[in-house]
């Protein structure tokens, strides 16, 4: 496969040599519109040109949309003009916005694809604006008219490997969001480090769903579609989701552990567990079933299917390995670009998040922080520059903040985050991850956090997933209990989990408990209940209803 120097070399020279293919498709009312290579290379060219009548070569252009067409021409757009993009949440509030706006010094927001912009635009800063139409966002300035009115850009901006590309804002699951500086040789080198590993085709088809803000989809879809060539499709939206991907078989998919939970209940609902190995166990139909779960799935054709963000568990992994479906945990950040470990399908070690990519070095530290080092790694904090020398050893290795070991093949497993570890009135250290990830594998639990700051041992925030809220009050109980009983067979003695707590309210994006990749915060958690900590640990039940 042919490798290129910047993301505008790429998508220039697919532009030139076919430019009839399709690369985006969005869909509308139920029906996809379809972009062409030439289309899109015509439309960011104009958009670009109105760009440099608006900022200036260098500025910073904020975009603000949901996953769609025009967040990747927008984004093509602001780098044919120059400038540095700075993709914001579509989920944030207008106060997180502005506080991004503010503190990126953005000069100039293109609005696209969204679910509530009106409770959003006062948190825009008094800065150009340019909504896109089509998804009914009316602004100072439209998409729509400024490719209309401009001729594309002759000239486009030469990136160069060492540049600035953009500024990523965190996701925030520790704190407030911090302004990761990317340059252009960052991307190019993750991009070319796919194609040294991996035996993928040109002009393969995605499907692109999680945030575009954040690394993994940034980093792991836009940009190789971009240099592979590939045509990307979209969801129209949450409820349509599972018809869009089902039409759509993509040869690559990522999800974070809840998608994959949440495909695992949906297989589950149509087929129970019992009767499922019934079936996989009888040789004619062994074949058809799975074919037909990969198919309503959307996975029938996926060649590599991912998991990152937290831990998937392995009782997950081994499920959908029994029903024909591989999935590689990997391991990445915003900070280093997600150039740094995975695993490959044919070295799948379950469990671990593999072993580093090449041109990747890791190594623990005296106190088993995993340390990354790359020539991805990040130019620092924007704006942020003791927080950035905090973040870096003496010799250059980024400070992840994992916790992890290696075994004796160099497979690197993770047991836990420094910030997310709790200490008990025992004065012992429990890293919940781990714990975490083995409760949820009882489908009556949807989320779960594990706390116990204040009490003697850790006690279990559960979110009832759809089928437990239906199930019978004391099978849901008994469930809960015997999963606490299975994992505390193999816990520590301080880790061994005392009891559950069902939450009334459950863990959202919108109400600020969950950060839009879809991670539990933590912070926010624990400051909203740990005063209640002692109250449900004495409490006689062992699984507790929060009142």
């Amino acid at each position: 496969m042919k490798k290129f120097n910047s993301p505008l070399d790429a998508f220039s020279w697919w532009a030139e040599t076919t430019p009839e293919n399709i690369f985006l498709r969005q869909p509308i009312n139920r029906k996809f519109i379809e972009y062409s290579y030439d289309q899109v290379n015509i439309e960011a060219r104009e958009m670009a040109n109105a760009l440099l009548q608006i900022v200036n070569p260098g500025d910073h252009v904020a975009i603000l949309s949901k996953n769609c067409a025009h967040w990747f021409m927008a984004d093509l757009a602001i780098m044919m003009a120059g400038c540095i993009s700075i993709p914001i949440y579509p989920t944030l509030d207008a106060e997180g916005i502005q506080s991004i706006l503010e503190h990126s010094e953005t000069k100039g927001i293109i609005i696209g694809k969204l679910d509530d912009y009106s409770a959003q635009q006062p948190g825009i800063t008094d800065i150009p604006r340019i909504g896109v139409e089509l998804y009914g966002i009316k602004e100072q300035y439209s998409w729509e008219k400024l490719i209309e009115e401009n001729e594309p850009l002759e000239n486009i901006h030469k990136q160069s490997p060492e540049e600035l590309m953009t500024i990523m804002y965190t996701s925030g699951t520790t704190g407030s969001p911090k302004g990761v500086m990317h340059k252009v040789s960052s991307f190019t080198l993750l991009v070319n480090t796919y194609i040294d590993i991996f035996d993928w085709p040109e002009n393969m088809s995605y499907f692109s769903y999680l945030p575009l803000t954040h690394i993994a989809e940034r980093g792991g879809l836009e940009m190789p579609a971009i240099f592979f060539g590939a045509t990307v499709s979209f969801a129209e939206s949450l409820e349509t989701f599972a018809q869009d991907l089902a039409s759509v078989q993509p040869v690559m998919f990522f999800g974070v552990p809840r998608i994959w939970q949440k495909f695992k209940e949906k297989v589950n609902e149509s087929i129970p567990e019992k009767k499922l190995n019934r079936l996989l166990k009888i040789p004619l139909l062994n074949t058809f079933i799975k074919k037909k779960i990969k198919n309503k799935l959307g996975l029938s054709n996926s060649i590599f299917n991912a998991s990152g963000a937290a831990p998937l568990s392995p009782e997950i992994i081994n499920w959908y390995k029994k029903i024909g479906v591989s999935i590689n945990q990997v391991y990445g950040m915003t900070e280093d670009c997600i150039l740094s470990h995975y695993n490959m399908p044919d070295t799948n070690r379950i469990g671990s998040v593999g072993k580093p990519l090449p041109g990747v070095t890791s190594k623990l530290s005296p106190e088993g922080e995993i340390l990354i080092k790359s020539d991805a790694l990040m130019l620092g904090y924007y704006k942020k520059a003791e927080k950035t020398v905090e973040s870096f050893t003496d010799d250059g290795f980024l400070k992840t903040g994992d916790i992890g070991e290696f075994d004796h093949d160099g497979y690197l497993y993770i047991t836990g985050r420094s910030k997310d570890q709790f200490k008990t009135d025992k004065g012992k250290y429990v890293h919940p991850g781990p714990l975490e990830s083995k409760l949820s594998m009882n489908t009556a639990i949807e989320q779960v956090c594990i706390v116990g700051t204040g009490i003697a041992q850790p006690i279990a925030l559960v979110i009832l997933s759809e089928s437990g809220k239906k199930m019978d009050k004391k099978v849901l109980e008994d469930s809960i209990v015997d999963s606490i009983k299975e994992l505390n067979k193999s816990a520590q003695k301080h880790e061994k989990v005392e009891k559950a707590v069902i939450m009334k309210e459950e863990w959202s994006v919108d109400n600020g408990l969950m950060t839009p990749t879809m991670k539990i915060k933590r912070n926010r958690i624990e400051e909203i209940h740990q005063h209640m900590y002692p109250e449900w640990f004495n409490s006689p039940e062992n699984v507790v209803y929060e009142s």
